[in-house]
């Protein structure tokens, strides 16, 4: 599946769903992106632009069964597979756009607060931020670094991993694999 640059420019300031186990399922792993990209939006899966590394890296990690090919949407069995595990899967802007950077703080600093919200809802083990800067911006804390988070978030483990977008090309996909599989032992998803 493949879009011209006009049909993805369509989607700029489309939402996409939250993949979030409610109900039957519980989120012990919230994973929560910067905003969803044009490709995202188009397909309405998170981390569907092609070269993404994120599924290639929970694969590695060892969190699903094999990698996901979201590029043309996410199909049941995959979405039950994240379900199933405890995984969810939240933004903290909830607007496309075709880089994270054409966010304002102000949009970053109201996501901070929806997941808050959201944390205290969902009662997950652990949330895991994907994106330092993004971080820091919505939660106002300048030096914060990657990894385990000194402070909880309503009782749940935060951590602030590295972005799986291609343009953060100091990153691999098995040092994203062991830096997302750190998040997943703490939350009981793995050994």
């Amino acid at each position: 599946m493949g879009f011209t640059r006009e049909e993805l420019a369509a989607y700029a300031d489309a939402t996409v769903p939250d993949l979030l186990g409610e109900g039957a399922w519980q989120c012990r792993l919230l994973i929560v992106g910067i905003n969803p990209g044009l490709w995202t939006a188009a397909t309405g899966a998170h981390f569907a632009r092609p070269g993404n590394r994120f599924y290639p890296a929970l694969a590695r990690a060892g969190i699903v069964s094999r990698t996901f090919d979201a590029t043309a949407g996410m199909d049941d069995a995959d979405r039950h597979e994240l379900l199933d595990r405890g995984v969810g899967i939240t933004n903290l802007a909830p607007r496309a756009t075709a880089k994270a950077d054409e966010l304002t703080g102000a949009e970053l600093r109201a996501g901070g607060e929806r997941l808050n919200a959201l944390v205290e809802r969902l009662h997950p083990t652990v949330v895991a931020v994907l994106g330092i800067t993004a971080y820091r911006t919505a939660f106002g804390i300048r030096g914060a670094k990657q990894g385990r988070q000194p402070a909880d978030l309503h009782g749940a483990q935060l951590w602030v991993l590295p972005n799986p977008s291609g343009l953060n090309a100091h990153e691999t996909v098995d040092s994203l694999a062991d830096a997302y599989r750190a998040a997943a032992v703490a939350a009981g998803i793995i050994d």
